[in-house]
Parts: structure tokens; C-alpha cells; sequence
């Protein structure tokens, strides 16, 4: 809940508050901390599916945290949401749902690293993406930055040493990490007009309602081995610093800087994750980690550097 007053504190766009301008630096930031929020997830995520909760269960529970808590903190604009916030607010849950999904289900069908990199990858498409939808040719840096991070990623998951082979849940995590590509442009490009306090109930609504949905369909044998005291906690906490502290916090900082160096810094999410994995103790650190962590690290500085301007000068 404290991510949410921090977010309420930046900017009230389109809510007829006083607009406290965010600078890029201040914007890359706020990803920056979602995606260590994120990073930390995994470890209350892995606490869950060891109590056997499965993905649409989990997903469902924790969005509707995060609509409640986004209706207690900003009911008075969530009131007057329009049909355009409405229906942008569907599209961007739903393309959200659908990548997290997908991904879960890769997982099923395919090794942890392998999964953890084409996750990843989704930074490889969101320049391109918006050059074909968008006509905006991403800086030269971007593509530089986009391999540096991919060789890091690939000594992050010690793909180096164990190879990689295609699967059924490769194929799936590769297409997840498109609909994550398309959320990242969708939310820098598409939303900017839309009150980002709705579009935040909007995305806790859809991920809540779809996940409870999916997990009612396909799930529900499955609830009679689940150790709830076990698993609750972990998806409230999940609910409440994942979904509404993070995903608010990506949504503001996206409107204040481009999808292609958005997307870097949210890619970091994998390498947090690892980071907070060995320090509690669940993984060794190694020397890929070392690397692929300061080869990502690298990558982000560059995106922050203004070659231009100091060619310029």
C-alpha cells in the first residue's frame, strides 16, 4: 500500500490534481524498484505453488487484491470511468493475463532457466513492435543494450553451460514473451490518455476476474490438495506488493519514458529474482550469476547515457 501512496504522490494525471512532473530519470526509477518488487515475487510465488496452488488460482486471488486496494485509494476517479477507459483498461488486463498464462503454462512443459531467458527475450520484440505499429525507429543504443542484455540473461540461467533445446514449453514461453512485448508498448503508447488510477483497477479486475475464471474451468479438482495456510499468505503478499505496488508503479513510469528502455529495465526482474533467490539461501551464488548480472547492469547504464548529446558537446 505504500507504492500506491508513493505513485499518488507523483502524478494525479487526467484526475484533476495538480500534475507533479516526472522526469525520465525519476520514471526509470519507479521501474526500476517494480522490477525488484517482481524479483522478490518469485520467491512468495514458489512459496505458493509448494502448497500447490496452481496459476490460475493464484493469479485470480491476487488480482483481486489489487482491485480492492486500487478502489480504496482511488475510488474517486475509478467512478468516473469512461467507455475509452473501460475498454482500453480490458485490453491492457486482458494482454497482461494471457502473457502470464502462457508463460505458467510453459513452465509446466520446460526447465526453469529455459523458461526464466525466453521470458526475457520479450525485450527483443518491443522495438520492433513499435517501429511497425508506431513508425518510431528506436535509437541505435537500443539494439546494442537489447544483445548486451540477452548474452547476460544467458550467463544468468547458466544456459552457457547446460545448452538449450526447442520444447512444447518453449514455444509457449517464446509467445508469452510477445503478449509481455505488446503489454509494455500497449502501456507506454496506448494508455497515456487513459486515468491511470482506472487503468490500474482495470488491470486487478481483468487478472482477477480471468484468473478465477480459468482456474474455476480447469483447476478446480486440484483444491482439495491445496495446504491453504501454507499458500494464502504468500499470494496476499503477492497481491498486494506485486500486483498493486509494482504494476502501479509501472504505470506511471511508462508514461515517462520510451517502451524500449522500459522494457530493459523491467527485464531485471530475472536477474532480482536471482539475486534474492541466493541471498535467502535457495540457490549458490556462481559466476554466471556474477556476469550476466553486470553485463545486464551494463546494458541498463547505457540506456541512461545520451551518446548525442555528448557527441554534441
Amino acid at each position: 500500500m505504500g507504492f500506491g501512496a508513493v505513485a499518488l504522490n507523483l502524478t494525479m494525471r487526467n484526475a484533476g490534481e495538480t500534475l507533479m512532473r516526472v522526469t525520465k530519470t525519476r520514471a526509470n526509477l519507479m521501474l526500476l524498484i517494480a522490477a525488484i518488487i517482481w524479483g522478490a515475487g518469485y520467491i512468495f510465488s514458489k512459496m505458493a505453488t509448494n502448497a500447490n496452488m496452481q496459476a490460475g488460482l493464484i493469479n485470480g486471488i491476487r488480482g483481486l487484491i489489487y482491485a480492492g486496494l486500487a478502489y480504496i485509494f482511488f475510488h474517486k476517479a475509478i467512478n468516473k470511468m469512461t467507455m475509452v477507459d473501460f475498454r482500453i483498461g480490458m485490453t491492457a488486463g486482458f494482454i497482461n493475463f494471457v502473457g502470464y498464462q502462457l508463460q505458467t503454462l510453459g513452465l509446466k512443459y520446460t526447465t526453469p532457466a529455459n523458461n526464466a531467458f525466453l521470458t526475457a527475450i520479450y525485450v527483443i520484440f518491443i522495438p520492433f513492435i513499435v517501429w511497425i505499429f508506431f513508425h518510431r525507429r528506436p535509437e541505435g543504443k537500443s539494439y546494442v543494450a537489447i544483445v548486451i542484455c540477452v548474452v547476460g540473461m544467458v550467463f544468468l540461467t547458466n544456459l552457457v553451460n547446460r545448452g538449450f533445446t526447442l520444447h512444447i514449453g518453449d514455444l509457449l514461453t517464446i509467445i508469452s514473451a510477445v503478449f509481455y512485448a505488446i503489454q509494455i508498448v500497449y502501456f507506454g503508447m496506448k494508455t497515456t490518455s487513459t486515468n491511470p488510477w482506472v487503468l490500474s483497477f482495470m488491470l486487478g479486475v481483468t487478472q482477477g476476474g480471468f484468473g478465477m475464471i480459468w482456474s474455476l474451468l480447469f483447476e478446480h479438482a486440484s483444491y482439495g490438495a491445496i495446504d491453504w495456510q501454507a499458500g494464502l499468505w504468500p499470494v496476499v503478499v503477492l497481491g498486494i506488493l506485486s500486483s498493486f505496488g509494482a504494476q502501479t508503479l509501472q504505470l506511471i513510469g511508462q508514461r515517462y519514458t520510451d517502451p524500449t528502455p522500459a522494457g530493459i529495465i523491467l527485464m531485471t526482474e530475472s536477474m532480482f529474482g536471482s539475486i534474492f533467490s541466493v541471498a535467502l539461501g535457495f540457490e549458490p551464488f556462481t559466476m554466471n550469476l556474477l556476469i550476466g548480472g553486470s553485463l545486464i547492469v551494463i546494458a541498463l547504464l547505457m540506456m541512461q547515457v545520451d551518446f548525442r548529446h555528448r557527441n554534441a558537446s
